[in-house]
């Protein structure tokens, strides 16, 4: 069987076949269940510019309010070959390679402190990069030999990440950012910055952020070195920031 060839130029969605262009939309209105509610949402489909939508299930959530999965067919296509994404850039390395790197290149321990700051308590991103058992087969910098690794857990004030990262003479810095209702991220992710500038501990550590909702983009707008994603394993935030310690030398 032969595979039809895809015009990266002009993407569409597709379902069943290629370019038909078909998608699931899912979403709820302040409208209690029932006929005009499936109406609605396919009228508010056709306004997105969709055609052809079909309410393929509706919910009743109860208090007047519905949940919808529709199907419709979108027209419009995307230029893939045209699409520039800042990201991280730095050779991939494993836990191995990272940990040889360290023993050649730094020539000493490397000090990290992660923590879920502000009042963020969600602990399962910076779990996953920092605790010794890590996720998903990748293990945390905890395990890594030449790496100090200090989890701090979450709620921990800038002030407070500031204090340890003195104490305990830090390389790095990763922040851990979930809740984003109200951009309280934003805001939280650059009092820290400020506080470093004040302090004068900007251009001696590497301080990485990352969440589901933080780009590598946005956190250089930020003021952060990077930002990472979800998908990021330790080894993709150690191999950052021990390349990082050599070409600032911060070794």
């Amino acid at each position: 069987m032969s595979v039809q060839q895809v015009d990266l130029a002009n993407v569409k969605p597709y379902g069943d076949t290629l370019d038909d262009g078909m998608v699931q939309l899912s979403f709820s209105l302040p409208v209690p269940y029932g006929e005009e509610a499936r109406e609605a949402a396919r009228r508010l489909v056709l306004k997105m510019g969709m055609e052809e939508p079909n309410v393929v299930n509706a919910m009743d959530l109860g208090i007047g309010y519905t949940y919808f999965i529709v199907y419709a067919k979108c027209q419009h296509s995307i230029n893939y070959n045209a699409i520039k994404v800042p990201k991280v850039e730095v050779e991939r390395m494993s836990k191995e390679e990272v940990e040889e790197f360290i023993e050649h290149q730094v020539r000493r321990d490397v000090v990290i402190l992660g923590a879920c700051t502000g009042s963020d308590a969600h602990t399962v991103g910076i779990d996953a990069i920092m605790n010794m058992k890590g996720f998903h087969g990748h293990y945390g910098l905890e395990r890594y030999k030449g790496v100090q690794a200090y989890n701090l857990g979450s709620q921990v004030e800038n002030e407070e990440l500031i204090a340890k990262a003195i104490e305990l003479k830090a390389d790095a810095l990763l922040v851990s950012q979930v809740v984003t209702q109200k951009d309280v991220h934003i805001k939280n992710l650059t009092h820290l910055i400020e506080l470093l500038e004040a302090e004068n501990l900007r251009d001696r550590l590497v301080v990485v952020c990352g969440g589901p909702r933080l780009s590598h983009e946005l956190a250089k707008e930020l003021g952060y070195d990077a930002g990472f994603g979800s998908g990021s394993y330790a080894e993709d935030v150690a191999a950052f920031v021990v390349h990082e310690m050599v070409e600032r030398k911060l070794v």
